[in-house]
């Protein structure tokens, strides 16, 4: 699969604020600030993941579609995965 841009955007955010959060655990910092950035970094990869299997689904869909195929396997597989990340 092909991923959009989109999502390798999010990605290389989410991997600057863990550097950020390691440099912070070296500083010693508050771990109030460090489970807030956590808890940042969590909520980014759940929106990512969302990102993800709306694509993908988007694109089974269609192709399902144009071949006149059933697009129920499709959104039961976004369904499970959307569960199994949460």
């Amino acid at each position: 699969m092909e991923y959009s841009k989109s999502v390798k955007n999010r990605l290389q955010r989410v991997n600057g604020q863990l550097q950020g959060i390691l440099r912070m655990i070296e500083e010693e910092r508050d771990c109030v600030e460090v489970v807030t950035q956590l808890s940042a970094i969590k909520s980014a990869l759940d929106r990512t993941v969302g990102l993800v299997v709306s694509e993908n689904l988007e694109r089974c869909v269609r192709e399902s579609v144009q071949s006149g195929e059933s697009t129920d396997e499709h959104v039961q597989q976004a369904v499970k995965l959307l569960m199994k990340s949460r």
